[in-house]
């Protein structure tokens, strides 16, 4: 999983994705989260890679609950 800065512009990717947001309501900026996510899921397409940032992702939530 690469963790470095890779995103060349990172500040107008941030404004984009404001702006598809923009005038949404939360039901409908989840829906769009949601659908991102597995666009850019599927354009990565390495099962190991999007478990690995599934878990890194949940690590960094501190309200995410952990099984024992």
């Amino acid at each position: 999983m690469n963790t470095a800065p890779h995103i060349p512009d990172p500040d107008g990717f941030y404004a984009a994705l404001l702006a598809a947001h923009e005038g949404l309501s939360e039901p409908q900026s989840a829906d769009l989260n949601a659908r991102l996510v597995l666009l850019l899921a599927n354009q990565c397409g390495d099962q190991a890679v999007l478990l690995a940032c599934i878990r890194a992702a949940a690590e960094d939530n501190p309200t995410t609950t952990h099984a024992p």
